[in-house]
């Protein structure tokens, strides 16, 4: 055989080589991408559940906290604001600015609630409501299930942007589209406890 149908072959072996390389970075980015996106699931489940809970928790409180209407009003407004960012996040898990977005408007739901509970401690009554109770109970469930889902949210996300950043991965990544992902962080380090709603 003549040298250049030899050096042919190797090209195409050479070639050959590359693109199922490179196919298997793109196939192990596509595999951590939907992990992530999975552990972002199960935030959203918690999410809505917990924003589901809370206005069954400020009309039982409504009817003892008369005299707290802003209050009441800015768990309200907190906890559509965290609704629609939720909404946000969930079209695009890892997004960087809807991540952000959702915990802004998390911490902001967490100290609306906050402010809440404290002040729902100097109504006797309603601290020996069974409906409370119960609803105070269901949000402390949810805000452990809410920062479980988050810790495996994030430990996907490290993972995947691990991945990508590592050579040769790196070298395609941005060329077959995987950005970086964005972890869901609490802004306020206070923030991170849940709100203590015990009676």
């Amino acid at each position: 055989m003549p040298p250049w149908v030899w050096g042919l072959i190797i090209a195409a072996v050479v070639g050959l080589f590359l693109i199922v390389f490179i196919v298997g970075i793109y196939n192990n980015l596509v595999k951590l991408r939907n992990r992530y996106e999975n552990a972002f699931a199960q935030i959203d489940v918690q999410l809505k559940r917990r924003h589901d809970l809370i206005p069954n928790l400020v009309e039982t409180a409504k009817g003892y906290m008369k005299h707290e209407q802003e209050t009441l009003t800015q768990v309200i407004e907190a906890r559509n604001q965290a609704v629609s960012a939720q909404k946000a996040a969930a079209a695009n898990p890892g997004d960087p600015v809807s991540m952000q977005q959702l915990a802004k408007a998390e911490t902001g739901l967490n100290g609306a609630l906050s402010r809440l509970l404290m002040i729902a401690e100097s109504y006797p009554d309603l601290k020996a409501n069974e409906n409370m109770l119960a609803l105070q109970e269901e949000l402390t469930s949810t805000e452990n299930k809410v920062a479980y889902a988050r810790q495996g949210y994030n430990d996907a996300v490290m993972t995947f942007n691990t991945s990508r950043e590592v050579f040769p991965a790196v070298m395609f990544a941005g060329m077959l589209g995987f950005r970086e992902a964005e972890l869901l962080e609490v802004e306020d380090p206070e923030e991170r406890k849940a709100p203590q709603v015990s009676f």
